[in-house]
């Protein structure tokens, strides 16, 4: 009997909710900043993706505040309202959601039932979408090409799968991606590994050639409060337009759990747990096989866990605080608990031996909106070591920390034009580790900033929204390189400067031109320009540049 009513208080909370992520590329989130930063809107966006629920809500909010947003936002929030029809149907019955009544499709959706190809219940075309009462889907292609030149050499670029999402019964929710990738040329940055682009693990290479796939998929499960999701999928922390200092996506994608809880307007948590690569060879797990010269290899397990708690004390203004600990060797039931303290429950399991510790770090962001008119200001710190102690001893000093910070302005002082400006700054050994399976890394990919440590970033753009989806935008970045270094100075006092061994500097600007001919349709041409300068000896630099450009069309990418 009583464990009949425990699971009636349980289900007597869930109300009508579900969760599918938006991929993190979709031009949805870029809109949504823009009209939170003139206080249209609040967002709690230092995780992402997004639900798709959760956007819906947003777009919701925004229609009811139409008068205030400029033509050509209004025009975006009718478009983008068109591709939230399953998500109107989902809570449209749902008795504390009067925001619904916004919608202005409402009367396409009379149907309790649909089922079609490339029908459009609100004129937005899917290949394929289904809804009954209990479940409903919808599915599209991936497709995408891409040809141009890579300093003076051609180089193209094709892609191709499929992607769905959809809910089932009043709580569950999915979403699915997976396409293969082609690169041809004679110059393929093979390993992407000191680019803003995201790492890659290649499945098939040739001289002039590589292929590689992506697959992103959650299942998750939602209530009022809260969602709990298993999954394979990017996710970020944090703001930055040329890199995420705390989590980016430029590894590859990895498995995760996920937990999201707000239980007050005034609080959220999140907590991950995720099954990492540590491309580190488990040599007591090598045996061999029936085919003698092929052995079963298998490596070291690679384990992230991490944590933040998001507080919002006034509107516009959020403070963000987060841990995280990279682990391995064995599955840790402590870094499975959402609310442990990660640190002190490394040093209970390693008997505070650092050469049987993890690898902790904190990480903090404020961010302000609209308190300077239509600007968003933010600032995150993470911090890898710090001696506190020692903070003002130049001889003691260790303190392995990176900052951001950046601001970014819309529609002023003239519509449709935005403005950012961002810096970053890691400090030597940021991201490193002695032990080969503790870096925080999962493929040979930072978790953080592409840049890495030992190394600073100037980046701003300046971009104009011409008609609804076509925008062009240039941008220039600044970065400045120093060397790896030997992993045992990592621990030697006082810690090496900032940018020190042989230097590189990279000047990198570039000009896109985007069309969202429809939802999932983008026209592109993109152009940048590399400038570089190799330090090989000290205050000896070889000077040497290239150009790229391409011309791309993609369905469903975005």
């Amino acid at each position: 009997m009583k464990k009949y009513l425990i699971l009636f208080l349980f289900t007597s909370v869930i109300l009508f909710s579900q969760t599918s992520f938006e991929p993190i590329e979709s031009p949805i989130y870029e809109y949504l900043e823009r009209t939170a930063s003139q206080g249209y809107i609040h967002l709690d966006d230092i995780i992402k993706p997004y639900s798709r629920i959760y956007i819906f809500n947003k777009l919701e909010k925004l229609k009811s505040k139409k008068e205030h947003l400029s033509t050509h936002e209004r025009d975006e929030l009718d478009f983008y309202l068109r591709d939230y029809f399953l998500e109107y149907s989902d809570i449209q019955n749902t008795s504390n959601n009067s925001s619904v009544e916004y919608y202005p499709y409402a009367d396409d959706l009379k149907l309790t039932k649909f089922n079609g190809f490339f029908k459009a219940p609100v004129n937005r075309y899917r290949l394929y979408t289904y809804k009954d009462d209990l479940f409903k889907f919808a599915v599209d292609p991936v497709i995408g090409i891409s040809f141009g030149s890579r300093d003076s050499e051609s180089h193209t670029w094709y892609r191709g799968g499929i992607s769905l999402y959809g809910y089932i019964g009043k709580n569950f929710g999915f979403n699915f991606m997976f396409y293969d990738n082609t690169e041809k040329g004679n110059n393929i940055d093979r390993t992407k590994s000191f680019s803003p682009e995201r790492g890659i693990v290649p499945s098939r290479q040739k001289s002039d050639k590589i292929e590689y796939s992506e697959i992103r998929t959650n299942l998750t499960y939602s209530w009022d409060w809260g969602s709990v999701a298993i999954g394979k999928d990017f996710l970020t922390w944090g703001y930055g337009k040329s890199g995420q200092l705390v989590m980016s996506d430029k590894a590859p994608s990895f498995p995760y759990i996920r937990l999201d809880i707000k239980p007050a307007d005034w609080i959220s948590f999140n907590y991950m747990h995720a099954w990492l690569k540590s491309d580190v060879l488990d040599s007591t797990s090598t045996y061999p096989t029936y085919w003698a010269d092929h052995k079963r290899a298998l490596d070291q397990p690679k384990y992230l866990a991490t944590h933040t708690v998001n507080l919002f004390p006034f509107e516009g203004f959020s403070v963000s605080l987060g841990e995280s600990v990279i682990y391995s060797d064995r599955l840790e039931l402590a870094y499975l608990t959402p609310l442990m303290f990660f640190r002190l429950a490394d040093h209970f399991l390693s008997d505070n031996a650092n050469n049987k510790g993890a690898n902790s770090q904190f990480f903090f962001n404020v961010s302000s909106r609209n308190h300077l008119p239509s600007t968003h200001l933010y600032a995150s710190l993470f911090i890898d070591e710090i001696r506190l102690s020692e903070l003002f001893n130049s001889q003691e000093q260790k303190n392995q920390v990176g900052f951001t910070l950046g601001a970014s302005t819309t529609n002023l002082p003239v519509n449709n034009i935005d403005f950012q400006i961002e810096y970053t700054k890691i400090y030597p050994y940021v991201y490193q580790h002695y032990i080969p399976t503790q870096p925080y890394s999962s493929d040979g990919y930072s978790l953080g900033h592409w840049i890495g440590h030992n190394s600073d970033i100037l980046f701003t753009s300046l971009q104009y929204r011409i008609i609804r989806g076509l925008s062009a935008k240039g941008w220039l970045q600044y970065i400045r390189k120093g060397g790896e270094g030997d992993v045992e100075n990592q621990y030697s006092t006082p810690q090496p400067p900032f940018l020190f061994g042989l230097r590189n500097n990279f000047t990198n600007f570039g000009f896109d031109l985007t069309y969202q001919f429809t939802h999932n349709l983008f026209i592109e041409f993109n152009y940048s320009s590399w400038q570089q300068e190799i330090e090989v000896s000290p205050s000896t630099f070889e000077k040497s540049d290239y150009n790229e450009f391409h011309f791309s069309i993609n369905y469903g990418l975005r």
